[in-house]
């Protein structure tokens, strides 16, 4: 009993499968013959332009090349062209020299024809109508100067090279202080700190006690003297006062050596001050830096000599003019940004360190390059295209190198030469049949040579 339903089952088993390969040669054939009706020589192909020819008309055209032995390079009797090469639509770029299926997809793939819109290996032809109804523009490709300008946030800051240190040049003590906090004020020599140094005294007074002696070679003992009052550490201004007064000068005043504020005091009354101990720190205000933060992105447009123009909110309607003095050769990890360091002259005083600035960076080197709208560039994520309006409507996909953006234009720095037009509205739906057509993917590519799978049947 169970050896009869296996034989039953084994039977129908083959019935089935004889029916379905019945019917797939039958399909097979059907579309042979579809092909060889609507493709036959002599007679002309509805659309006459092959470039506006369905996919199905296409495929049929290859099921009739795979009848007739036909490959790339050879002349199709029906259209009269040369086929240039197969290809799969689904899959740009790749192109093959026989018909057959595509080894991508489960379909077969069409061919392409010399001559045809779109189908040379450079170019895409649109029609005058075509062009009218989305709207194409073109711009010419023109030579300028490209005038960039950044905007930047930035804060004032110290000049640090207007800056002065006021030391002890002796051991001393100080008994006075004439400036009192930091951001205190300070004029030109005005005084900041008394000093009683007692060294000075033994050395003076031996000085003194050399002048009061009778005689005539006194010169090497005076000239001795001068010397011990410099060794310890009196300057040339205090020895002519000791000697023009004739008495003991164990104090010393230290005076501003330049206007500004002080931004630093290390002392105060009573303390011991050894030599070389810094009292008081000064920061002039004649110029300030500002300092302003710049996206890494934007940092190669910069150049140190670049005019720039500062406005604070807290001084409105007035704008200061500096230039770029240095970009700091270091980019903040949290912010990305680096710092461009611009200095502002101050004679007022208005601007003070740590006040909020806006800033604009502008370049006026005058350096010509080639100027695009920016609209025209196509960014495909590997490459930057832009679309070349050529003769009689043929549009030719063409890789550029774009550089500097500025006023809705873009430097181009290679791919482009001045008087092309390129297109500006309307190129990405050019791009979009480029990339159907495998040109955009030719630029990267050669064209492949392997030879695809046959579609397995023929009549």
């Amino acid at each position: 009993m169970n050896m009869k339903k296996l034989v039953i089952g084994l039977l129908t088993i083959a019935l089935l499968g004889a029916g379905s390969y019945a019917l797939y040669t039958a399909g097979t054939r059907h579309g042979l013959a579809r092909a060889g009706h609507t493709a036959t020589p002599g007679t002309a192909v509805a659309p006459t332009e092959v470039s506006d020819w369905s996919f199905q008309q296409g495929a049929d055209a290859t099921l009739r090349h795979l009848r007739d032995g036909l490959k790339a390079g050879d002349m199709d009797p029906v259209t009269g062209r040369r086929i240039l090469y197969y290809h799969d639509p689904m899959v740009p770029g790749k192109q093959f020299p026989a018909p057959g299926k595509s080894p991508f997809m489960d379909m077969v793939m069409v061919p392409a024809y010399a001559g045809a819109t779109g189908t040379d290996d450079s170019s895409i032809r649109v029609s005058a109508r075509i062009r009218q109804n989305i709207g194409l523009r073109t711009a010419p490709v023109t030579e300028g100067a490209l005038a960039t300008e950044v905007s930047a946030v930035g804060a004032i800051a110290y000049n640090e090279r207007d800056q002065a240190i006021v030391q002890a040049h002796a051991l001393g003590y100080v008994e006075k202080l004439h400036v009192r906090a930091t951001l205190d004020p300070v004029v030109k020599g005005a005084p900041l700190v008394d000093l009683y140094v007692p060294d000075w005294v033994a050395a003076q007074e031996e000085f003194l006690a050399v002048r009061r002696m009778q005689g005539t070679d006194l010169a090497p003992l005076l000239d001795g003297a001068r010397a011990r009052m410099r060794q310890a550490g009196m300057d040339e201004t205090q020895i002519r006062l000791v000697e023009a007064s004739g008495r003991v000068q164990p104090r010393l005043t230290l005076a501003a050596p330049i206007a500004g504020v002080v931004t630093e005091l290390a002392v105060r009354e009573g303390m011991t001050v050894a030599p070389g101990a810094t009292l008081v720190r000064i920061n002039g205000l004649g110029t300030v830096w500002a300092e302003a933060e710049v996206p890494e992105s934007q940092a190669a447009l910069l150049h140190p000599g670049a005019k720039v123009e500062t406005e604070s909110p807290a001084l409105p309607g007035t704008v200061f003019t500096g230039r770029v003095q240095a970009l700091l050769p270091q980019v903040s990890a949290e912010t990305r940004t680096l710092k461009a360091r611009v200095e502002l002259a101050n004679s007022d005083g208005r601007l003070v360190p740590g006040m909020f600035v806006q800033m604009r960076f502008k370049d006026s080197s005058g350096h010509q390059s080639l100027l695009v709208p920016t609209e025209a560039i196509i960014q495909t994520g590997k490459r930057a295209v832009v679309m070349v309006a050529e003769d009689d409507g043929n549009f030719r996909p063409v890789a550029v190198e774009p550089g500097r953006e500025a006023d809705d234009r873009t430097e181009i720095r290679r791919g482009l030469r001045a008087g092309q037009q390129v297109v500006v509205s309307g190129q990405f739906l050019i791009d979009s049949e480029a990339s159907l057509r495998g040109l955009e993917a030719g630029m990267d590519s050669e064209p492949d040579t392997t030879a695809p799978r046959d579609t397995g049947d023929r009549p």
